[in-house]
C-alpha cells in the first residue's frame, strides 16, 4: 500500500471566481515547473463539464533516483468535472511516464466553503506508491514530501493568479465592475460550458492523437 497525504487550502474567492482561474492557473512565478498543457477531450454533459488535459512537468531529480530515471520531464493527466448543480470542481491527476518506479494519484474537490459562502475550500489528496524493489518505502517517502511541497507552491501560485484576475479580492471582474452572483442563474452558466466545449473540440481533435502517442514514446 502507497503513502497517502491530504491538505485542505481555503481560498478566498467565491466559486465561480475559482472555476474560472483554476483553466488560467499557468504559467505562474511558482509553477515554473510546469512545461506546457494541452487540453485533449472536452464535453458538457447536462449541468456538467468534462475535461481532460495532458499537462508536461518537469521535477528535480535526486541523485539516487537518476538510476531509475533518465528524464525529468513526466506526462501528467488531469481530468475533471465541474459540476454546476453542486458547485464543485473535481480534479483527478496521475503521471503516465515512470509509474513503476513512482505513481502519483491526486484529486482535488474546491467547493463552496460552509463557513462563508464568498470563499472556496479545496481539498486535496494524494496517494503514493512505488515498485522498485529495495526503495519503494523510501521513494514513497520522498514523493510525498515532495507532493507536500508541490502543494504548497500551488496554493502561491493559485492565488497569485486569483489577485491578477480579480484584484479586489474577489470583488470585481478585470474591468473594476462589480460582481453580482445573483445575475449568473444555471442556464447562463450552462450555456458558457457549452461555447468553451465547442471552441475547444477543434483543438483537442487535432492534438489528442501525437500528444498520446509522444507519451508513450
Amino acid at each position: 500500500m502507497g503513502k497517502f497525504y491530504e491538505s485542505s487550502t481555503v481560498f478566498q474567492y467565491n466559486w465561480q471566481q475559482v472555476v474560472q482561474a483554476f483553466w488560467k492557473r499557468y504559467p505562474n512565478p511558482h509553477s515554473a515547473h510546469v512545461l506546457s498543457e494541452d487540453t485533449i477531450f472536452r464535453e458538457v454533459r447536462g449541468n456538467k463539464l468534462f475535461t481532460k488535459r495532458l499537462l508536461t512537468k518537469t521535477n528535480r531529480v535526486p541523485k539516487w533516483g537518476e538510476r531509475f530515471i533518465s528524464n525529468a520531464k513526466v506526462g501528467i493527466i488531469e481530468e475533471s468535472v465541474v459540476d454546476l448543480n453542486n458547485q464543485t470542481l473535481t480534479t483527478y491527476t496521475r503521471n503516465v511516464g515512470y509509474t513503476k518506479v513512482m505513481s502519483v494519484i491526486e484529486k482535488v474537490v474546491y467547493r463552496v466553503s460552509d463557513d462563508n459562502p464568498n470563499h472556496t475550500v479545496a481539498v486535496r489528496s494524494g496517494w503514493v506508491d512505488s515498485q522498485v524493489f529495495g526503495f519503494k518505502h523510501a521513494i514513497q517517502a520522498f514523493g510525498v514530501e515532495r507532493f507536500r511541497k508541490n502543494c504548497s507552491q500551488m496554493v502561491l501560485g493559485f492565488n497569485h493568479v486569483l489577485s491578477k484576475l480579480y484584484p479586489l479580492n474577489g470583488q470585481s471582474n478585470n474591468d473594476g465592475s462589480i460582481i453580482h452572483e445573483e445575475k449568473s442563474s444555471v442556464q447562463e452558466a450552462k450555456e458558457k460550458l457549452k461555447d468553451a466545449a465547442k471552441r475547444a473540440s477543434d483543438l483537442a481533435m487535432s492534438k489528442a492523437t501525437p500528444i498520446l502517442a509522444s507519451c508513450q514514446d
